[in-house]
């Protein structure tokens, strides 16, 4: 379970740096504990939380304006890749 973390969260991370949108101020991570910065004008993380949520994820928001991701320590690779084209869509989606 703990090298499936450190492998999918590295997946993970990987995945989120790619997604290309001017929201995104910073992606940082460690493990499977996840976070995406968002610039201060795109708005409140709350609103992309529940974008979220009805595509299938849960994310929490904090801070204001950070996404924090925490799945589950037995993700599968597919899951990870289904997960970053749920989230890749909401962000580059104007929310406002």
């Amino acid at each position: 379970m703990i090298d499936n973390a450190a492998e999918q969260g590295a997946r993970f991370l990987d995945g989120l740096r790619s997604i290309r949108s001017n929201r995104i101020r910073e992606v940082r991570g460690r493990g499977l504990m996840l976070a995406v910065e968002l610039h201060p004008e795109a708005g409140d993380a709350r609103r992309y939380c529940e974008a979220l949520q009805a595509r299938g994820i849960l994310a929490k928001d904090t801070h204001g304006h950070t996404i924090r991701i925490a799945p589950p320590l037995v993700i599968t690779s597919d899951q990870v890749d289904w997960a970053l084209e749920q989230i890749g869509a909401v962000l580059r989606h104007d929310l406002s």
